[in-house]
């Protein structure tokens, strides 16, 4: 997606394999980080975002750790998720199989950061069809 000059911030999208106390401490207040997160089966995240999972839900962290100016600006968080992995895949939604972005979603907020854009969700068993509009709203 290309980013409009309109927007007042800039937007970064990073690999959740990647140092994750980096994504803290690497961007300024002007930066807004968009986490992009899988959920595989269980409700566990992928080798890769677990890192990024396990960083954010250390207990240690104070409480506002992400509202000082030294941190990034603000985040938004997308989940995908396939409810094909559930038992029950007739009644089930993108909310259903999206565990791992709604934990980080909230954690990112209990420690302080500011939500740039509501947490998006999208199921593979629907054609991730949720995906298109969100990135639309973002934009």
């Amino acid at each position: 997606a290309k980013q409009p000059s309109s927007l007042p911030i800039d937007v970064s999208l990073r690999c959740a394999s990647e140092r994750p106390k980096t994504l803290v401490t690497a961007y300024g207040p002007d930066t807004c980080i968009c986490f992009v997160m899988q959920t595989i089966e269980n409700g566990a995240p992928t080798e890769e975002g677990g890192s990024c999972m396990r960083f954010f839900q250390r207990k240690t962290h104070p409480s506002d750790m992400l509202a000082g100016e030294e941190c990034f600006g603000g985040y938004t968080v997308f989940g995908v998720g396939d409810s094909n992995l559930l038992l029950d895949r007739q009644t089930t939604s993108a909310k259903d199989c999206n565990q791992v972005a709604e934990k980080l979603d909230g954690r990112l907020e209990a420690l302080g950061g500011k939500r740039q854009f509501e947490l998006g969700m999208a199921d593979e068993r629907t054609g991730l069809e949720e995906v298109d509009p969100w990135i639309q709203g973002f934009w």
